[in-house]
C-alpha cells in the first residue's frame, strides 16, 4: 500500500509537489485556507483535510509550504495546528523561505515535543517545480534529513544537507540574493540595449549565448520582453525575501549593498499594484527610470490592484 503523507499550504508550490508526490505512490492528505485548493488536492486525487492538525494525522512526515516563518508557526503551533495532529516520531518538512531565527527555534521547541523538524528550503520558481526541477536544501539533525530523504525525492531533483537547524534557511536567502542580482543585472542590461535601439530578442538570444549567460536570462528573459508577469514567483515575496537577506547580512557584519538597491526597487514595484505580480514586474519601474512607458503586462490580477 501506498504511504499516506501530509501536506500543509497547497498554492503554486504546493500544487506541483502534489502532483510529483502522487506520481512517487504517495497518498497526500492536505490542508489550505483556499477552499480552491482544497478542491484542486481532491481532484489530483488526495483528501482534503480539516485544519493542519487533521493533516499531520496518522503520516510519518508534513510538508508545510507557506509564504513566511510567521505564517509557518501559526500553523504548526496554532490552535488545531501540525503539532496538535502529529504523532511522536514525526517529520515536518517546511519548505518556506524563513527568517533563520525562526526555523532554529521551531526546531527546539518542536523537539521538546519529540517532533523533527528540519527546513526544507526550495531553490527553484513554482514553473521549475512542476517540471520536478527543485533543489532542496535542509537544516536540522543529519539523522532526520536522512530519513526523510525519501519524502525529498518525492518533489524535487536532489537534496543537500547544509548543517544545524536554520542553515537551510540561511542558504536559501544566499541562493535568493544571487538570483535578485542576476534579475537586477539583466533588466539593467536589457534596458540599456532598448535604449541603444538593439532588438531585445536578438539581444537576449545573444547574451544566452554568452559567457554571462544564467537560468534567470532562460526563466526571466523572455518575461521581461513581453511583459509576461503571470506568476512564478511574487512581486511581495522576494521583497520579504530580500529584507531578510539585509537582516542575516547585518547581524552577520556582512555588505548587502546589491540587495539594498533591489529591496528599494520592489518597494517601488508593490507600491505602484505590483505586489501579486510575478517578481520580474519591477522591470516596469525600471521601464520608468530610463524614461520608457509602462506596459500594460500579462497576468490574471490588474495592474494597480494590490
Amino acid at each position: 500500500m501506498s504511504e499516506r503523507i501530509g501536506i500543509v499550504g497547497m498554492g503554486l508550490m504546493g500544487q506541483a509537489f502534489i502532483k510529483h508526490l502522487r506520481n512517487a505512490q504517495f497518498m497526500v492528505q492536505g490542508f489550505d485556507v483556499d477552499p480552491r485548493r482544497m478542491d484542486q488536492l481532491a481532484e489530483a486525487g488526495g483528501h482534503p483535510a480539516e485544519t493542519p492538525a487533521a493533516a499531520a494525522k496518522d503520516v510519518k512526515c508534513v510538508i508545510v509550504s507557506v509564504p513566511t516563518s510567521d505564517i509557518s508557526r501559526e500553523i504548526i503551533f496554532g490552535p488545531n495546528g501540525i503539532a496538535e495532529g502529529a504523532s511522536e516520531g514525526t517529520y515536518i518538512c517546511d519548505t518556506t523561505t524563513a527568517r533563520p531565527e525562526d526555523s532554529e527555534r521551531t526546531h527546539a521547541e518542536l523537539k521538546e515535543r519529540g517532533i523533527h523538524y528540519l527546513d526544507s528550503a526550495v531553490s527553484g520558481t513554482s514553473t521549475m517545480a512542476e517540471a520536478g526541477d527543485l533543489v532542496v536544501i535542509a537544516g536540522g539533525e543529519q539523522a532526520d534529513f536522512d530519513a526523510c530523504r525519501e519524502y525529498l525525492a518525492g518533489f524535487s531533483r536532489g537534496a543537500y544537507y547544509m548543517g544545524p537547524a536554520g542553515s537551510g534557511a540561511r542558504t536559501k536567502l544566499i541562493i535568493n540574493l544571487i538570483l535578485a542580482g542576476n534579475r537586477l543585472a539583466l533588466a539593467e542590461g536589457m534596458l540599456l540595449g532598448e535604449k541603444a535601439g538593439l532588438e531585445s530578442n536578438n539581444l537576449l538570444e545573444v547574451l544566452q549565448d554568452g559567457a554571462c549567460a544564467s537560468k534567470t536570462m532562460t526563466d526571466k528573459g523572455p518575461k521581461m520582453i513581453n511583459a509576461d508577469y503571470s506568476k512564478q514567483g511574487q512581486v511581495k515575496v522576494s521583497l520579504k525575501d530580500s529584507r531578510l537577506m539585509m537582516d542575516m547580512g547585518q547581524k552577520l557584519g556582512a555588505p548587502t549593498m546589491m540587495i539594498q538597491v533591489y529591496s528599494q526597487i520592489m518597494q517601488a514595484a508593490l507600491e505602484k499594484g505590483y505586489a501579486e505580480k510575478d517578481t520580474v514586474a519591477f522591470y516596469e519601474i525600471m521601464r520608468g527610470m530610463a524614461g520608457l512607458e509602462e506596459r500594460e503586462g500579462i497576468d490574471d490580477v490588474p495592474f494597480g490592484k494590490k
